[in-house]
């Protein structure tokens, strides 16, 4: 198991974090397995995705508009943060992925990338774990 951390901003933060898992899937040596890939926290996500700044605004608006920042959720009145939107969001993408490996290498399509999404109301840093699965 591999663990990294990245610094993130929170409110809609992306980062393409493929290049990470890619080294992690070398180091490993695994040529045939599966990665899997979770972020430890509520209020990110995980997905798979084309990284490029026009789906991440359209993301970005449709889920506004299901889970919108300022709404007033239950969860501001039990804890005094005003992060019940990101914890939504979070639960709607998910926390964990997993990807094939096969030869050696992440069975990713041309314009597929691994990106975190920060969802909170404040920098923090964020832990990724990832676990290589060989195939028997």
């Amino acid at each position: 198991m591999a663990l990294f951390r990245i610094a993130k901003k929170g409110h809609y933060d992306f980062i393409n974090i493929t290049q990470k898992v890619k080294e992690i899937v070398e180091k490993s040596k695994i040529k045939d397995g599966v990665a899997l890939i979770f972020v430890k926290g509520t209020t990110a996500a995980l997905t798979i995705m084309e990284y490029e700044e026009g789906i991440m605004e359209d993301i970005k608006e449709v889920l506004e508009k299901m889970a919108p920042e300022n709404a007033d959720y239950k969860h501001h009145l039990k804890w005094g943060d005003r992060n019940g939107a990101a914890h939504i969001k979070s639960a709607l993408i998910g926390p964990d992925l997993v990807v094939p490996i096969e030869e050696g290498k992440l069975q990713l399509g041309q314009w597929q990338e691994i990106v975190l999404i920060d969802f909170d109301e404040k920098e923090r840093e964020r832990e990724i774990v990832v676990k290589i699965i060989k195939n028997e």
